[in-house]
This record gives C-alpha cells, sequence and structure tokens, in this order.
C-alpha cells in the first residue's frame, strides 16, 4: 500500500518541485489529489477513510517525499499532525467527522506558536472562551505551516483551567490567514500566520469539549511532528547522497572521475553515515511508535534532533561536492540547504532538543 502511495507521489511530484520552491506555492489540486488518497495523513485508520499506515511504513513514505520535495512532506507533517490531534483527543463523532474529511481531500494545518511562544509553548496565550453554545476564539499564531493551504486549522489555546484544540475552518468570519513572505527554506509548504478575531464557532468544535494539560496536549502532537521531520531529513539526506554519488561519478577534474580523489571519497563516505544513522534512530522511534513505548517521546526528539543535524551537514557536504553544479537556487542539492536549516529549527530547535535530551538523561541517572 505504501508502494501505492509513493508511485502517486513519484507521479504527482515528477521534475516540478524546483519550479513550486522558487514559485513558492504546490498546486491545489495536487494537495488536494494526494489528501484524497491518503497520502498526507496515511496513518489514519481504515474506519476514518486512510490507510492506517504504521509508523515504520508511514515514516517511510515520509522519507521518500522528502527526497523530492520538503515542502510536500512538510503539509504532510501538518496534515499528520493535525489527524493524529483529532485522533487522540477528538470524540467519537468528531474523530469520524472530521478525519473523514482530511481523507476525502479537505487539507488541515496546526497552530501552536505565537510571537512570544515559540520554544516555550507555556507562553501560548490564544483563549478559547465559553459563550453558551459556542466558542470563541482570539489569537495570533505564527509559522503555521500549510496555513496557507488549509480548510481546517487545529488552533492550541488556552481554555477554563487548562488548554485545549479546536477545529477552525478558515472560512469562518474572523480567521486570516497571511502567508509568510519569501521564507528560507520549505518555500512551497504554505507557512502562514493566522489572525483569529472573535472566531465564534460551535462548541462542538473544540475537540473533546474538555481541558486538558497543556503540555500533554502539545506533547502529544509534537510527537507526531518530529517523527515527520525526523523521516523527512532522512528524505533529505537520500536525495543529497544521491545528487552527490552521481556527480562525483561522472564529473572529471585532473584526469579522474571526483570519485576517485580521496578527500571527495570521504565526503560520500560521510553522506552514507548520516544516511544509515539517521535511517536507524529513526527506525527505532518508529518502533517505539508502533509499540506505544513509554520510550516514544525521547525517542522522537532524539531521532528529530539527530536527523535534523546530519541533514543540515549532508546538504552542506553535497554542496561542496557538486561545487558551482550544487549552487542553483532551483537545483535539488540548493534547495535541501536551505530546507535543511529549517529543519534544525521547528518543531523543537536543536538547542530545545539538546535541553530535553539532558533533562532526560539526568532523571535517568
Amino acid at each position: 500500500m505504501s508502494d501505492e502511495l509513493s508511485s502517486l507521489i513519484d507521479a504527482e511530484v515528477g521534475d516540478r518541485a524546483g519550479g513550486w520552491d522558487l514559485a513558492g506555492a504546490i498546486p491545489v489540486q495536487v494537495l488536494r489529489r494526494l489528501g484524497a488518497a491518503g497520502a498526507l495523513c496515511a496513518e489514519v485508520p481504515a474506519e476514518y477513510g486512510g490507510r492506517g499506515l504504521s509508523g515504520r511504513r508511514n515514516g517511510e513514505l515520509t522519507a521518500h517525499a522528502g527526497t523530492l520535495c520538503s515542502s510536500l512532506r512538510s503539509v504532510m507533517t501538518s496534515q499528520g499532525m493535525a489527524a493524529w490531534t483529532i485522533q487522540r483527543f477528538g470524540t467519537r463523532r468528531q474523530r469520524s467527522e472530521e478525519l473523514t474529511r482530511l481523507t476525502k481531500g479537505d487539507l488541515a494545518a496546526v497552530a501552536f506558536s505565537e510571537p512570544q511562544a515559540g520554544s516555550d509553548l507555556s507562553a501560548i496565550s490564544t483563549t478559547l472562551t465559553d459563550d453558551g453554545d459556542s466558542v470563541v476564539v482570539n489569537g495570533h499564531k505564527v509559522w503555521s505551516t500549510a496555513a496557507g493551504y488549509a480548510d481546517q486549522l487545529v488552533v492550541f489555546g488556552r481554555y477554563r483551567d487548562g488548554a485545549a484544540a479546536v477545529v477552525v475552518p478558515t472560512a469562518t468570519p474572523g480567521v486570516t490567514v497571511r502567508p509568510v513572505s519569501r521564507p528560507l527554506g520549505c518555500r512551497a509548504a504554505g507557512h502562514a500566520d493566522v489572525i483569529l478575531e472573535d472566531v465564534r464557532l460551535p462548541a462542538t468544535q473544540v475537540l473533546s469539549g474538555t481541558s486538558q494539560s497543556l503540555s500533554l496536549l502539545t506533547t502529544i502532537a509534537l510527537t507526531y511532528g518530529r517523527l515527520s521531520v525526523a523521516w523527512g531529513c532522512v528524505g533529505i539526506i537520500r536525495s543529497c547522497l544521491r545528487a552527490a554519488v552521481a556527480h562525483a561519478r561522472t564529473r572529471e577534474q585532473f584526469g579522474k572521475p571526483l570519485a576517485q580523489h580521496q578527500l571527495i571519497a570521504r565526503h560520500l563516505a560521510e553522506l552514507v553515515v548520516a544516511e544509515q544513522t539517521a535511517t536507524r534512530v529513526c527506525e527505532h522511534a518508529a518502533g517505539c511508535w508502533d509499540d506505544r513505548s513509554t520510550e516514544l517521546s525521547s525517542a522522537s526528539v532524539l531521532a528529530k534532533h539527530v536527523a535534523a543535524g546530519h541533514a543540515a551537514r549532508a546538504a552542506a557536504t553535497a554542496v561542496q561536492v557538486l561545487a558551482s553544479a550544487g549552487s542553483v537556487d532551483d537545483g535539488p542539492v540548493a534547495r535541501a540547504y536551505r530546507d535543511a536549516k529549517l529543519m534544525q529549527i521547528i518543531e523543537g530547535s536543536e538547542e530545545i532538543c539538546q535541553l530535553i535530551l539532558a533533562e532526560r538523561a539526568l532523571e535517568e541517572a
């Protein structure tokens, strides 16, 4: 089944990723076709129209998309996070209605970060206020991936004595979506700021209808996102390895192919090590996901941290190997160089991941 979805992604992306990156947009009809085929949130169970992929198989599908287009993979991450949040916190009715929409072609995004709440999500100030049979949402979200395409937003905010996530259709009065201008990486991922001004919704749009612990709510959603980003970084590394090997095999300098120069061979070896290392930590985290292991949260942080770091270094190495041939803005290596840097920031910056891992080490010592 994942092979079928991989083939579909191949057909939809083709050689168009560079053009999408320069244009800053993926055609919406492409995203809707992939969404309706179940490719954007492939772990959604079959009872809701999804593909029911395991963590491992969904991870490999995500990595495959990442080899072709990190912007598309970013949309998959956001749609998957939205679906996972609904699946974990939604009522039976909410799961049936909302997840079915997402497997029929509707597009979704999650809205976490705010101007003063990036790494520190405890500083979220968006409010969800009960008003009779309605809930009123006010807040300002920033850098919401895929929000530029979304029909639905899963918005995280303070609710009653805790926090909650609420499903907000972007067509609702009071919702303003403002695209991020000229992002560094994943330029076609639909990054946008979201302004919510007295957005009135039926109270039934609040997932589970009750407040939750903010840390629990965000950690569960972020765990999916971190795994997805980590697998996407595996894809970036694989694309860089492929490009560097192809160039080193065919480009000649000083009378022999680049691959026969020891310093270039060293670069290729480093790319192999990066791909293998990132893949193995992602496989471990995916196994924790499938087993519902108590180690899952720390495994997802480790996978994201390791894979993002290797992706950034692998992209820099690939640019070095290709030299001027890798310095064209719409080329896969230059695109990977920009995209990979962004991966060290989103879903927990490199520094935040290090702090979490250090804290876990101290707890276990």
